[in-house]
C-alpha cells in the first residue's frame, strides 16, 4: 500500500507540472548582468558537485558493507529536494512573506511566476531561475549532510521521508527568517553570509537528534573499532568538497565582485588554517598525523567560515579555522566517551562548526562585529544561536519520531550485520569491482606463474 502512495505522489506531482499553467513572473528588476550570470551558473553547478563530494567523503570512513548505502543517501537527495524545491520548497523559502516566519507556498508554485528576468529584492542582476537554481543546491546538501550521524543503521525509505519532512519543516522556515529580507532573523542583523545557520547548524543538531533516536549500533555498544573503507574515497571527498565550496561560500556575493572575491579568499585560507590546526592538536595529543584527520580538519574550516566568509578578513579567516579545528577536534575526542552514537562526527563537525562560525561572525564581522564596539549583531546572533539550536534539535527529533511511527527508522539487527548495501540495496562493493574487472587482467598473474622456464640454449650467448 505504502509502495502504490508513494508512486500515486510521483505521479501525481508529474501531472501536476503539466497542468500548471506558466506565470509571468511578478516582480521583475533591472537589467541582467551577463558577468554576474555567468559567476553564478558557475557556483551553481559547484555547490552540486559538493553533494557528490560528501558522498565520497562519508562513504570513505563507513565499513566496506555500507559503502554503496552511503554513497546513496547523498546521492538521492539530488532527485528527492530538486522535486520537492519546483513544486512547494522555493515558495517556502522565498516567497511573498508571512510575518517573517515563512514564505507562501503559492508565490512559486511549480516555479510558476520564475522567470528569466531579475528580481528587485532577491536576484537584483541575476535571473530569479538561476538564484532558486542556486538557492536549490544548498537545499540539498543540507539533509545530505544529516546522514553521517545514522550511516550504518538507517532504512532508506524512512530516511526519504525524513529528507522531505526535514526541508519542509525545518530547513525552508530557516532559510526564509535568515535570507529573505523579511525573514525576522534578517531583521535582527543577523548575519550568515552562506549558509552556516541555515545548512550546518540545522544540520548538526538534525543529526544529534538523530543519533540520539536510532539509538547505538552494534560495534558501538561493544566498543568493536573497525578501519575506514576507503581513505582515498575520503581524501577525494574532500577534494571535491572545498573545490565546491569556493561557489558555496563565493557565490553567496551574487556578483562577479570583489565581495565574491574576499569570499574565496577567506574560504581557502580557513581551511587551510583548520586542516593544521586539526594535525597539530593531534600530535599534542601524542597521535600521528592523519590523512583522515587533515580531510576532517579542512572541512571544518570550511564550516566555519561560511557564515562569516563576505564579513571577514583573510587574517581573520586564519583565527576562524584554527579555532573551530580546536574545538571540533575537543568535541570529537569527548563524544567518544559519550553513548552518543553519530557515526561520522556530524554535530561535533558540522553543528559545532557552525556555532563557532555564528559566534564568531558576531565578534569580527566588518564594522558590526564586536571588535568594532558593536553589541547589539553580538547580542542577535547569540540569541538567534539558541533559537536555531532548540528549533532545529527538537523540530528534528519530533520529525524522527514521526517517520519512525510510518516507516521504521532503523533497520533490524540482522539487515545490520548483514550491511545497508546488500538489505537495503542488493548491490555490494565488491561485486560491482569484481563486475568490472578485466578477465584478462584476472588470469595474467596466473599464466606468468604456470610458464615453462626459457630454454638456456635459445637465450643469446655472450660474445
Amino acid at each position: 500500500m505504502k509502495k502504490w502512495f508513494a508512486m500515486a505522489l510521483l505521479v501525481g506531482v508529474g501531472v501536476t507540472g503539466l497542468l500548471v499553467e506558466p506565470a509571468a513572473q511578478l516582480k521583475q528588476g533591472g537589467p541582467i548582468d551577463t558577468s554576474d550570470t555567468a559567476w553564478i551558473l558557475t557556483a551553481t553547478a559547484l555547490v552540486l558537485l559538493m553533494t557528490p563530494g560528501l558522498s565520497f567523503f562519508y562513504g570513505g570512513m563507513v565499513r566496506l558493507k555500507n559503502v554503496v548505502s552511503t554513497l546513496l543517501q547523498s546521492f538521492i537527495a539530488m532527485a528527492v529536494i530538486s522535486l520537492i524545491w519546483v513544486v512547494v520548497g522555493f515558495s517556502l523559502c522565498f516567497g511573498d512573506s508571512f510575518h517573517g516566519l515563512i514564505g507562501d507556498p503559492r508565490t512559486f508554485f511549480m516555479f510558476s511566476g520564475v522567470g528569466g528576468e531579475t528580481h528587485p529584492d532577491l536576484a537584483p542582476t541575476i535571473p530569479l531561475m538561476l538564484f532558486a537554481l542556486f538557492q536549490l543546491k544548498f537545499a540539498i546538501i543540507t539533509p545530505a549532510l544529516i546522514t553521517g550521524a545514522f550511516a550504518e543503521r538507517v532504512r532508506f525509505k524512512a530516511y526519504v521521508l525524513f529528507m522531505v519532512l526535514f526541508t519542509l519543516v525545518i530547513y525552508a522556515p530557516l532559510a526564509h527568517w535568515t535570507w529573505h529580507p523579511e525573514g525576522f532573523l534578517r531583521q535582527w542583523g543577523v548575519l550568515d553570509f552562506a549558509g552556516g545557520t541555515v545548512v550546518h547548524m540545522s544540520a548538526g543538531f538534525a543529526a544529534l537528534a538523530g543519533a540520539l533516536v536510532l539509538g547505538r549500533r552494534k560495534v558501538h555498544v561493544e566498543n568493536t573499532t573497525h578501519a575506514p573503507a576507503n581513505i582515498p574515497f575520503v581524501m577525494l571527498g574532500t577534494g571535491m568538497l572545498w573545490f565546491g565550496w569556493f561557489g558555496f561560500n563565493a557565490g553567496s556575493a551574487m556578483s562577479a565582485s570583489s565581495l565574491a572575491t574576499l569570499a574565496f579568499a577567506t574560504t581557502n585560507t580557513a581551511s587551510a588554517a583548520a586542516m593544521l590546526g586539526w594535525i597539530a592538536f593531534d600530535w599534542l595529543r601524542g597521535r600521528k598525523p592523519s590523512a583522515m584527520g587533515a580531510c576532517i580538519g579542512a572541512v571544518v574550516g570550511l564550516v566555519a567560515v561560511t557564515p562569516a566568509a563576505g564579513f571577514i578578513t583573510v587574517g581573520q579567516s586564519i583565527f576562524v579555522g584554527l579555532v573551530a579545528s580546536f574545538v571540533s577536534n575537543a568535541a570529537v575526542h569527548f563524544k567518544n566517551r559519550t553513548p552518543v552514537d553519530d557515526t561520522l562526527d556530524v554535530f561535533p563537525c558540522h553543528g559545532l562548526g557552525g556555532v563557532v562560525g555564528m559566534v564568531l561572525t558576531g565578534v569580527l564581522a566588518k564594522d558590526v562585529g564586536l571588535i568594532h564596539g558593536e553589541t547589539r549583531t553580538f547580542m542577535m546572533h547569540m540569541l538567534a544561536l539558541v533559537l536555531v539550536s532548540v528549533f532545529s534539535f527538537a523540530g528534528s527529533f519530533l520529525l524522527y519520531k514521526l517517520v519512525d511511527r510510518i516507516v521504521p527508522l532503523r533497520v533490524t539487527r540482522e539487515h545490520e550485520e548483514e550491511g545497508l548495501d546488500l538489505s537495503q540495496h542488493g548491490e555490494t562493493v565488491g561485486e560491482s569491482i569484481i563486475a568490472a574487472a578485466p578477465q584478462p587482467a584476472l588470469t595474467a598473474t596466473t599464466a606468468v606463474a604456470t610458464e615453462p622456464a626459457p630454454d638456456a640454449s635459445r637465450l643469446p650467448q655472450p660474445a
